[in-house]
């Protein structure tokens, strides 16, 4: 995706170990999470009683989900009675908000995982949901050994101004780049197409054992016999074939059998691909200023974008204001697509209604606002022999690796989530 600055970048490695992505979730009241023990009162929680247990986990090279469950396993509960606010990188030092349904709060404390660490816990009558943080802090070291590096990135931040490209990462369009493809056939309506790209695609698929195994049922079309050959781990895989093995032909029946999760990233893919080729082609331009009558959202009480207060752009107001741009949905007003994301969905050849996919309901996408440029905050910098360090704060959404990509020309693309 083209930058914002114009300046040259340092070339440098990101993630040559999980200890150099440390991420720190901000919490709704303001609270930055960091490595020591959390009280409920200074995250605003009142203390008492309540079915979930709510902690603070702070892990070290697992997958958020991944850590939870065994976290809830030695609880002595499920999968199912996780919650938390946003995913975290696999491949980092992550520090986040969690509950767990039914747990005991003193139990939770003291599991004992290795690189896991519980920060604190305590009951409450109400569990930690999805969206429920104000963004993140991150600390990144970047292993460069280019001299004059830290000169680069000040001279790039003074350019940005504190704001840059709210791009969607390269992590929102899946490790095998499918999904753009396999939720544009959706929309469409084009599911046997859609099934086949997800069973049968292979690029960027590292393993011999699952590019043999896609390749042979694209080969030989047969999927009760895929079932017999295809690798357990690719348990979605399995499940879309365990249901096309009995009806080969419905499709739909095969999508719906999938988690909810899965479809929409699917189609939530498409949305953030216009989205990102309708930015770069404005940054292209070099219009990147508001005009009046451009859809805008005021700050909130941390100075991050908040999407509940959308308003016209006024040129006189003096508070911050955040330029606009629509994650399309099947709500999303013809007359408020901006020509730039018109002329991608023309390409593409959707509409807006296309986004309520009537044969899957679990996939269909309401649509939203996301800002065009993302504020950071609280920018710092530091280098020594062979590294630079940059940290700065993110709201909720938006990816270190858009920002980074700003400073650092990388030799390593971080992978997993960082919003």
């Amino acid at each position: 995706m083209l930058r914002l600055s114009k300046r040259r970048r340092a070339a440098g490695e990101v993630k040559a170990s999980p200890d150099d992505f440390v991420v720190n979730e901000i919490t709704q009241n303001g609270t930055v999470l960091s490595h020591k023990e959390h009280s409920p009162e200074e995250l605003g929680f009142k203390v008492g009683s309540g079915s979930f247990a709510v902690f603070v986990m702070r892990k070290r090279n697992w997958n958020t989900i991944q850590a939870l469950k065994e976290i809830a396993r030695a609880s002595g509960r499920g999968a199912g009675s996780i919650g938390f606010a946003g995913t975290k990188d696999r491949v980092a030092v992550t520090t986040q908000l969690c509950s767990i349904f039914g747990a005991q709060p003193e139990r939770v404390a003291d599991t004992h995982i290795k690189d896991i660490d519980v920060l604190g816990a305590w009951k409450s009558s109400n569990g930690v949901r999805l969206g429920e943080l104000l963004g993140n802090r991150f600390e990144i070291i970047v292993r460069t050994g280019e001299p004059g590096a830290i000169e680069l990135a000040s001279a790039i931040s003074s350019e940005l101004g504190g704001v840059f490209p709210n791009y969607y990462g390269e992590q929102r369009f899946g490790n095998r780049n499918a999904n753009v493809q396999i939720g544009l056939h959706m929309l469409k309506g084009e599911l046997e197409d859609a099934a086949m790209l997800f069973l049968t695609s292979v690029e960027n698929e590292e393993l011999d054992e699952s590019v043999s195994a896609r390749k042979r049922l694209s080969d030989e079309g047969n999927f009760a016999k895929a079932l017999e050959y295809f690798p357990r781990y690719l348990k979605y895989e399995r499940t879309m074939l365990s249901s096309l093995s009995t009806a080969p032909t419905d499709f739909a029946k095969a999508f719906r059998s999938l988690p909810r999760q899965l479809l929409l990233m699917f189609v939530h893919s498409v949305e953030s691909h216009i989205f990102n080729i309708a930015l770069e082609e404005r940054i292209k331009s070099g219009n990147t200023s508001p005009e009046t009558g451009a859809m805008c959202c005021t700050a909130n009480f941390y100075g991050f974008p908040d999407i509940s207060k959308v308003e016209p752009y006024d040129p006189l107001k003096k508070e911050p204001q955040f330029e606009l741009g629509n994650i399309i949905g099947y709500t999303t007003a013809s007359q408020s697509l901006s020509d730039l994301e018109r002329a991608e969905m023309e390409r593409l050849g959707i509409s807006t209604e296309d986004f309520r996919v009537r044969r899957i309901p679990e996939a269909n996408s309401k649509g939203a606002y996301r800002p065009l440029f993302s504020p950071y905050k609280d920018y710092a910098q530091d280098s020594g022999e062979g590294f630079l360090k940059l940290g700065f704060s993110l709201p909720a959404g938006s990816y270190a690796t858009s920002l980074l990509n700003e400073f650092v020309d990388r030799r390593s693309v971080p992978r997993g989530s960082d919003e």
